[in-house]
C-alpha cells in the first residue's frame, strides 16, 4: 500500500490525519507501518512525511460508521511518535475528538441535521462515548465563527464536546489505587483517570513553579529525569504496567491559578512539554481538584454549587471545564468548547 485517502484537520490545539478506517489496513503491523510513512517518523523534523516535528502534530483518527445503538461513529486516536518507530493506541485524544464529527459528516458517515448536528462518538481506545456538537448551516459543515481557544490564532464554529462515563477509562478506575495521594519518588501524587491517565502533583515539590514557558520546561533535563522516575514507578500502581514505551500516564504539574482560573498546569506529554493542555487531560486535572486531600486540592480555587466551571490555566491561555458533580460529590459528566477546521482533502502518499 502506498497511498489512501486523507482529510488533514487541525482539532483543539492538535492536527493530523482523519482517515476511514476502511481506507487503511486491517492488519494493525500493517496499518502502524503506513502511518509511520505518511508522517515521516522516525525522525526529529519528520521531512519526508506529513508530521509538524511534534507530538501535537503526528496524529491520526481513524474513523467508521458505528453498529453500536445510540453511537454514530466510531473513533479510534492513534498517536504517532515523532522520532521513534511507533504508533500507540493507548490513551485517548480530545483535541482531535474534535474534528471527528466535521469529518464524520464530510466523509458522509452521519447525515446533517437542522443548524447543529449531535454526532455520537465512541472512542475506542478507552470504550467511552463524547457528543459532539457541529454547526450545518444548510446541510454543510461551518468552520467559520466567533468561538476562540487559547492556543489556536483567530475564531472559528463552536464544537462544544460532552463526555459521559469516562472515569477510570484506561486505568479501571477513577483513583486506581484508591488514594487520594500516594508518595513516589519521595513525590506526594494523586494518580487518576477521567479520560486520561495522569499524576497530579505540584510543581513545588519537584523543584519546579508551576509558571514556566514550554521551552523552559524542555529545556530542563533534571526536572524531566526526576518526573520521568516517578511516572516509570506508578505505571504499575495504575494498572498500566510497564509504560516506559507509552504515552501514558501523563505528567501534570500544578500550582495556584494566576490569572482568576481555578488551577495552573503545566503538562507533560509524557516527555516533552505540552503548548497547552489535552481535553482530556484538562478533564483529569479538574477532576483531581475536586478530590480532598489531593495536591491539587490543596492549589486550587473551586467554585462552589453542583455545577463547576473551571478554568485550568496553561503556558499558552486556559481551557474551561465544566464538571457537573452528583449528590455524592463525584463528577458525573464534563463538557468543554473546542474549534476544528479543515485543512486539506486528498491523497497521501508514502
Amino acid at each position: 500500500m502506498n497511498s489512501a485517502p486523507v482529510m488533514w484537520m487541525r482539532g483543539g490545539t492538535s492536527k493530523g490525519g482523519y482517515f476511514l478506517a476502511s481506507d487503511l489496513p486491517s492488519d494493525t503491523a500493517e496499518r502502524d507501518a503506513f502511518l509511520l510513512r505518511v508522517m515521516g517518523s522516525p525522525d526529529p523534523r519528520q521531512i519526508d512525511g506529513m508530521g509538524g516535528a511534534d507530538p501535537l502534530a503526528s496524529k491520526v483518527a481513524v474513523v467508521k460508521k458505528s453498529d453500536r445503538e445510540g453511537i454514530d461513529v466510531d473513533y479510534l486516536f492513534l498517536q504517532v511518535f515523532v522520532d521513534q518507530p511507533i504508533v500507540t493506541d493507548a490513551q485517548n485524544c480530545g483535541n482531535i475528538l474534535a474534528g471527528v464529527g466535521p469529518f464524520a459528516i464530510e466523509r458522509g458517515l452521519v447525515d446533517p441535521k437542522g443548524e447543529e448536528t449531535r454526532v455520537a462518538i465512541y472512542m475506542e481506545n478507552t470504550g467511552q462515548v463524547a457528543i459532539a456538537g457541529v454547526e450545518t448551516p444548510g446541510g454543510t459543515v461551518n468552520y467559520a465563527g466567533e468561538a476562540r481557544i487559547d492556543g489556536v490564532p483567530g475564531s472559528h464554529a463552536p464544537v462544544p464536546l460532552e463526555f459521559r462515563d469516562t472515569a477510570g477509562s484506561s486505568c479501571g478506575a477513577l483513583l486506581p489505587t484508591g488514594n487520594a495521594a500516594d508518595i513516589i519518588e519521595g513525590v506526594r501524587c494523586t494518580l487518576i483517570d477521567n479520560g486520561m491517565p495522569c499524576i497530579v502533583f505540584k510543581a513545588e515539590d519537584v523543584g519546579a513553579t508551576g509558571y514556566e514557558t514550554r521551552e523552559e520546561l524542555d529545556a530542563a533535563d533534571d526536572l524531566k529525569a526526576r518526573i520521568e522516575k516517578i511516572r516509570l514507578a506508578a505505571g504499575e500502581r495504575m494498572n498500566l504496567g510497564d509504560v516506559s514505551a507509552k504515552s501514558v500516564p501523563k505528567m501534570m504539574l500544578v500550582a495556584p491559578p494566576k490569572n482568576g482560573g481555578a488551577v495552573t498546569v503545566r503538562s507533560f506529554i509524557p516527555h516533552r512539554a505540552h503548548s497547552s493542555i489535552g481535553v482530556l487531560g484538562a478533564v483529569t486535572v479538574a477532576t483531581a481538584c475536586l478530590v480532598e486531600g489531593s495536591p491539587a486540592a490543596e492549589v486550587a480555587d473551586i467554585p462552589t454549587g453542583a455545577k463547576k466551571t473551571l478554568s485550568i490555566e496553561h503556558p499558552t491561555g486556559e481551557m474551561t471545564c465544566v464538571l457537573q458533580v452528583d449528590d455524592a460529590g463525584e463528577v458525573a459528566s464534563a463538557a468543554l468548547l473546542r474549534t476544528a477546521r479543515k485543512l486539506m482533502d486528498g491523497t497521501v502518499f508514502v
